[in-house]
């Protein structure tokens, strides 16, 4: 037994420098496949860079044992399932919550895009050339930021409007005063209008005529307005005027005391018209007068005379003045000088 434990003991150390030599051969291999392991990376985080020494190489894991969380809509410049290598920079960029306004609602958006175009893009919200945005697309996202999406949409609208008639109105001989007839009516026109109208969220905003274009004629109303008076005189009746006139009247007769001609002068009488002085109460006297003023041949009512035709001419008779014809001296004297109203006739 002791034999054994001698050869034992001495082949021990005949093969321990072996062993030795082995350990350290593993453990140096191990030291160096842990040193070609290691490698030290740089990560910026929103400009911040931090140094990170790590014996892995996936890039999950690495973020994770440094505890850098990566969000949802957080941007980094590399794979997640990528390998890093000694040397490597990893950027991130984490995202910022900013609101946008836009058809009615309100979205609590979180982006790490540069500018608000950036962001619209990513979000797919699509712009037409006439929308609004407010700040502009080129402004710079921040956290917080409001951003406010006016939609502007323009429609050509054509309507058909009504053109209205305009009214004439004319003067009628045929009618009372103050009867109106219509003879001819009014009808109204209509015209097509095209215009421009701006819309910014659905409401309008603006107007802006393009054109104007008559589709129908309106036709003019024209309305006769009666000019002819009617007076009622003391004894009755109904006399119809187109004229009133306050005048001074005197008389005249025919007699050789006023003409200086006898029953036997066939001018005895013979007015101005050629035809022969006459007093008819049931039917037209003959009255002298101003032709400026009232022209001869017009029939006349002369109050307190009675119905009158404009026959005879007197060289005292301007004006507003009238010489109204009796047969007698004594009915002339009689009338003497008056102020009366007179009526032109229809």
């Amino acid at each position: 037994m002791m034999k054994n434990a001698k050869n034992n003991l001495k082949n021990y150390f005949s093969n321990g420098p072996k062993t030795v030599f082995i350990v350290m051969l593993v453990l140096t291999c191990i030291t160096v496949t842990i040193f070609n392991m290691k490698k030290t990376i740089s990560v910026v985080v929103d400009g911040k860079s931090m140094e990170v020494t790590t014996l892995r190489s996936n890039i999950t894991q690495i973020l994770k044992t440094n505890d850098i969380a990566l969000g949802p809509k957080d941007q980094i410049t590399v794979s997640l399932d990528s390998k890093v290598k000694d040397g490597d920079k990893i950027y991130i960029k984490k995202a910022v919550g900013v609101k946008v306004t836009v058809d009615g609602k309100e979205l609590n958006v979180e982006t790490a895009e540069n500018t608000v175009e950036d962001m619209l893009k990513a979000e797919k919200i699509l712009l037409s050339d006439e929308d609004k945005i407010t700040p502009s697309k080129s402004e710079s996202l921040k956290s917080g930021l409001q951003v406010q999406i006016t939609r502007v949409n323009t429609e050509i609208l054509q309507e058909t409007k009504a053109v209205d008639f305009v009214t004439e109105f004319k003067n009628s001989d045929e009618l009372d005063k103050g009867v109106k007839k219509v003879i001819q009516k009014g009808k109204i026109g209509e015209k097509v209008i095209t215009s421009a109208v701006v819309y910014e969220d659905g409401k309008e905003i603006s107007r802006n005529l393009i054109s104007e274009k008559l589709k129908s004629e309106p036709v003019k109303e024209v309305i006769a307005l009666g000019t002819v008076g009617v007076y009622t005189p003391s004894r009755g009746g109904e006399i119809r005027y187109t004229k009133k006139l306050r005048v001074k009247a005197t008389a005249y007769t025919a007699d050789y005391d006023s003409t200086g001609k006898g029953p036997d002068d066939p001018w005895l009488g013979i007015t101005a018209t050629g035809a022969r002085a006459k007093r008819n109460p049931n039917g037209y006297s003959t009255v002298a007068v101003d032709p400026k003023v009232i022209p001869l041949g017009t029939k006349l009512w002369v109050d307190g005379y009675g119905y009158a035709i404009a026959e005879d001419v007197g060289g005292a008779i301007k004006g507003n003045k009238i010489d109204v014809y009796f047969h007698t001296s004594s009915e002339m004297w009689n009338w003497g000088l008056r102020n009366v109203n007179i009526y032109i006739l229809k």
